[in-house]
């Protein structure tokens, strides 16, 4: 049998006010490619399918309307489940409808496993599927205190014991594979996953994968990656496209997989080539710099972060003019030549009485300060902090 995990599409996420749905239908155009040149059995969908808990009419009609091209009038069956992003009730309101094309949709955790028929492959598939399990939808207090430790070691107590009882109606004459969306410890992890977990409370330990899973389909983190400490092939898919600016660098792909009953699983990765790559320019050369750049055609097709280094303001004429001549910036963020030196200080780990001494020279031209002057600045320095540790308290 062969099956593409795929997660994270985020469908209707916008880039600072900047739509993504054309770029993710063009990867749902290149994701139906796939699954037909490499003929794909069945399809595991890990979660967040849309971005909010109230997604775009636009967003759902792309989700929908891939759902029915990838299922083949459901001769591939598709499982999705919901991740944190996904609002439970609404993914599986359509089950009804979904079923008669052989694509389920579980927007709520359950200890019962799915068994599902793949006629393409005339095989059947054993699949502990758990969808985003907080709290709220587990429907259960793990802990009464707020103690983030406790919390923590309950809830992967909880999930290590859903799969475990999952893991007990695996058949031998059956692939039998798990699927959550989850934060699982030693995951590398981005700026655009929203946190599911407050303090790592919701956090759970790789060794608590379910060991007699054939392979662990996650999602939640962008990076696509295996979890090296999980008993058994557990793997990130990552999302299709980047969605922040520390996403650069990541390969994006989906991932495909051989399967047999009672044999490891045959794992490759497919490199995705859809939507714009995020870059970051930085001119310290001023803005002469960027539109030699421009002019040069740097980038015509990315999303782009611009930090340019200036001793003068960027007027309102010439941020129109960059933004007319490349509309991808999605930042222009302006990095003055002294604001600079002091940045470059604070990285140095510079004593807070040699960074006044430095502003002080700065802004009257090289005069250096009396030491009463420095004594009374470090005064009211101490003075400020303690005030604000009373507050807390």
């Amino acid at each position: 049998m062969r099956i593409l995990h795929t997660a994270d599409w985020h469908l209707g996420r916008s880039l600072e006010g900047r739509s993504r749905l054309a770029e993710q239908a063009e990867f749902l155009d290149e994701l139906v490619r796939i699954v037909e040149e490499e003929k794909v059995d069945m399809i595991l969908m890990a979660g967040d399918a849309f971005d909010t808990v109230n997604p775009p009419a636009a967003a759902e009609q792309l989700f929908y309307d891939a759902l029915s091209r990838l299922s083949d009038n459901g001769k591939r069956p598709i499982v999705v489940i919901a991740g944190n992003h996904d609002n439970p009730d609404r993914l599986s309101a359509a089950s009804p409808l979904a079923s008669n094309h052989s694509i389920q949709l579980i927007g709520y955790p359950m200890a019962e496993v799915i068994k599902i028929d793949v006629p393409r492959a005339q095989q059947q598939m054993t699949l502990a599927a758990l969808a985003y399990p907080s709290e709220a939808r587990l429907e259960q207090v793990l802990s009464e205190t707020h103690d983030e430790v406790l919390l923590r070691n309950k809830y992967d107590e909880r999930i290590r014991e859903l799969f475990s009882i999952m893991s007990k109606q695996f058949r031998p004459d059956t692939i039998n594979m798990a699927m959550s969306h989850i934060h699982v410890a030693g995951g590398s992890s981005s700026d655009s996953e929203r946190p599911i977990e407050v303090g790592g409370a919701y956090t759970v330990a790789a060794t608590s994968m379910p060991e007699a899973a054939q392979y662990v389909a996650l999602g939640h983190l962008h990076r696509p990656q295996n979890i090296k400490r999980a008993s058994t092939l557990t793997r990130y898919s990552g999302s299709p496209l980047a969605y922040s600016f520390s996403e650069i660098g990541y390969a994006k792909s989906v991932t495909i997989l051989d399967a047999e009953p009672n044999q490891p699983v045959k794992m490759r990765e497919i490199p995705l080539s859809s939507g714009k790559p995020l870059v970051k320019w930085k001119a310290t050369e001023g803005i002469n710099q960027v539109y030699k750049w421009l002019d040069e055609g740097r980038d015509t097709s990315a999303w782009i972060d611009l930090e340019i280094h200036l001793t003068n303001t960027l007027s309102i004429e010439e941020i129109h003019r960059l933004r007319k001549w490349h509309p991808g910036f999605i930042h222009i963020r302006p990095i003055f030549i002294g604001e600079q030196e002091v940045i470059e200080a604070r990285q140095a780990n510079l004593p807070i009485d040699q960074l006044f001494t430095q502003f002080y020279e700065k802004q009257t031209g090289g005069a250096k300060p009396e030491a009463d002057l420095v004594q009374l600045f470090l005064e009211l320095v101490h003075q400020e902090e303690g005030s604000e540790e009373g507050v807390e308290e």
